[in-house]
């Protein structure tokens, strides 16, 4: 067996709780993710994600055409009937945990 280093990181405790509940249904134990994120990051030269600020893009309607205004309401439809929503309560708890 190939030897082995520690590392030790500091990460808010529902982060953690959050990804072991997902990382839990995957079948991958919390050290092999941190390994297979440091694999990435050698392959890709960088972090494996892209890492940037976003502006906010609130959609003003006074500024849609009519063709862009149903593409906005047809897109919240798919979300809406995939279940890629959230209520105001969860986004509400979100915001107060300091997730946007």
């Amino acid at each position: 067996m190939s030897r082995t280093s520690n590392i030790t990181v500091r990460i808010e405790p529902e982060v953690k709780r959050q990804a072991e509940e997902v990382l839990g249904q995957l079948g991958i134990p919390m050290s092999n993710a941190v390994g297979l994120f440091l694999r990435q990051v050698i392959y890709q030269q960088g972090i494996p994600f892209d890492v940037k600020l976003t502006e906010n893009k609130l959609l003003r309607i006074e500024k849609l055409d009519q063709q862009q205004f149903n593409l906005e309401i047809e897109k919240g439809f798919k979300d809406l009937t995939e279940g890629r929503f959230s209520t105001a309560d969860r986004v509400a708890e979100k915001i107060e945990q300091g997730y946007e």
